[in-house]
């Protein structure tokens, strides 16, 4: 049976429900950044009931290749059985692809607690966008500098392109010498 296929409901009888899993799932952590959640992050995209009364889990990963999404997917099953909330099953979704845009602001005042420096806005519309073969450094409006999460200095580098996981970039503040992982934004 194609998942996809199934037509959807959402009355006042399945309202409570989804609540109840919206809030379960309020407290699944990132597995790489154990400080956000899946919802922090929008990665978490939707929850539904089918048709045939399973709720149905909409994720988007952070990119296509992100090796976390099995953890989170079991995760998020261990979260919706210890509410009672079976059956479900998870969708994953790529478009729109998932955009930096999504994280909410107090994710990103933990991510700099945590010693990640956030990413800025990017503004990218939920339409598709076209490739650039250009570095973000080098385009129109994009920040030249990026704050050290530890003391806020903008006098910061750039050590390598990719940090402790693909999403991320590895920088050092030239001021209090620490270095920090920068969220990059796409």
């Amino acid at each position: 049976m194609n998942i996809a296929a199934l037509p959807l409901r959402n009355d006042r009888a399945t309202d409570g429900r989804i609540a109840r899993a919206w809030a379960a799932l309020g407290a699944v952590p990132d597995p790489e950044i154990p400080v956000v959640s899946i919802r922090d992050l929008g990665i978490l995209r939707d929850v539904l009931t089918a048709a045939d009364g399973a709720l149905e889990i909409v994720i988007t990963p952070t990119y296509s290749g992100c090796p976390a999404m099995s953890q989170i997917a079991e995760d998020i099953g261990r979260a919706l059985d210890g509410a009672g909330l079976a059956p479900w099953r998870i969708r994953t979704v790529l478009a729109p692809a998932w955009t930096t845009d999504w994280i909410t602001p107090a994710a990103r005042e933990r991510l700099r607690a945590f010693g990640i420096a956030p990413p800025g806005q990017c503004g990218t519309p939920a339409a598709a966008q076209p490739l650039r073969f250009v570095p973000r450094a080098a385009r129109a409006g994009a920040p030249d500098a990026v704050a050290c999460p530890r003391c806020g200095s903008m006098h910061t580098q750039e050590i390598s392109r990719f940090a402790s996981t693909a999403c991320k970039a590895l920088y050092r503040c030239l001021d209090c010498r620490e270095p920090f992982d920068y969220f990059k934004p796409y």
